[in-house]
């Protein structure tokens, strides 16, 4: 089980468009969880993107799959949960809490679907992950056919690049991933092409700056690693809403006393910032936001950013600069 125990999920560069011709799939990119899911005698073990485990946060996931007849098999997927009619990222992020009463709870009341779109490991124990998308779907379908239940869905596809293009128009979903049929599935390697909607990238928080009126954080310093593995500042993003900044500024404070950005760093005081404005705490490099930008120039966000969301579900190594290409 550890070779399975160590397996990372497929990833996706980003494009401003999807590819053309007849060798390509299409489907919709969700927003929850990514997670593959493998099963030895027996044992269940939920992988995020991140490589740590999902276990403790889904149970009712892991129950799921612990009951299928099946003693091996190896699925990716996208863990999703509803809010009214609709999925909810910040469902998800409810769970992700030390309280396990609280997780079990939550779990009751606002049950996980696994939204399927890969197996990598079929029931037989043979690896499919050299071979193309086209049979490994196969063998999905034919899991799924035996297992029909509304707790585990199979994400629909089109070789229709005029039906995809208008699943982006009509901003339903977060963005489009194209697959290449006859590919094999190669573990972290960006092979998939992903096209969101708009503009968006998974930052290290590596430093803040205190708001110029109060003794609470004013904006995040956001860095991205390079090739060399350095954190590089790339911008900042502020306009918290209605977070709690006292309790925001709390947490910060107790990541204090890392290096922050061991690449490109802020800048220094300009003729426009006061000595306030310009001084910035440096950070461990544990926290990751994701961010909605427009332009980038020279390896930085060009304006200011919009905070989205707190990404505690990302590893901080995963925010590379291969983000901002277009």
């Amino acid at each position: 089980m550890h070779a399975d125990l160590d397996a990372c999920p497929m990833e996706a560069r980003s494009q401003s468009d999807l590819p053309d011709g007849a060798g390509w799939i299409y489907e919709p990119k969700w927003d929850g969880f990514r997670c593959l899911a493998f099963k030895r005698d027996g044992q269940i073990h939920l992988i995020a993107k991140s490589g740590k485990s999902l276990n403790r946060f889904f149970p009712e996931v892991v129950d799921r799959l612990a009951a299928l007849p099946e003693t091996r098999f190896g699925l990716d997927g996208e863990l999703l949960a509803r809010d009214g009619d609709a999925f909810s990222f910040e469902v998800l992020q409810a769970r992700l809490h030390p309280a396990e009463s609280r997780i079990r709870r939550l779990a009751q009341e606002t049950p996980a679907i696994y939204a399927l779109f890969d197996m990598l490991v079929d029931v037989d124990g043979s690896d499919l992950r050299p071979r193309p998308w086209s049979k490994r779907h196969g063998r999905l379908e034919a899991f799924l056919e035996v297992h029909q239940s509304a707790d585990f869905t199979l994400t629909p596809g089109t070789t229709d690049r005029t039906l995809a293009r208008t699943w982006l128009d009509e901003g339903k979903l977060e963005g489009v991933v194209a697959k290449a049929k006859d590919g094999a599935y190669v573990e972290g390697e960006r092979d998939l092409i992903k096209v969101k909607r708009a503009r968006t990238a998974d930052c290290v928080i590596g430093g803040f700056r205190y708001a110029s009126d109060a003794p609470v954080v004013g904006s995040l310093l956001l860095g991205l690693y390079d090739h060399e593995g350095k954190l590089n500042h790339v911008g900042h993003t502020s306009g918290f809403g209605g977070a709690d900044k006292i309790a925001l500024t709390r947490e910060l404070e107790a990541l204090r006393g890392g290096d922050g950005f061991s690449g490109r760093a802020p800048g220094g005081p300009s003729r426009w910032s006061t000595e306030r404005s310009a001084a910035w705490e440096p950070l461990r490099p544990e926290r990751v936001v994701e961010v909605g930008f427009d332009q980038v120039s020279d390896d930085r966000f060009r304006h200011g950013t919009k905070l989205l969301r707190f990404r505690p579900d990302k590893a901080p190594a995963q925010c590379r600069m291969e983000q901002l290409e277009s």
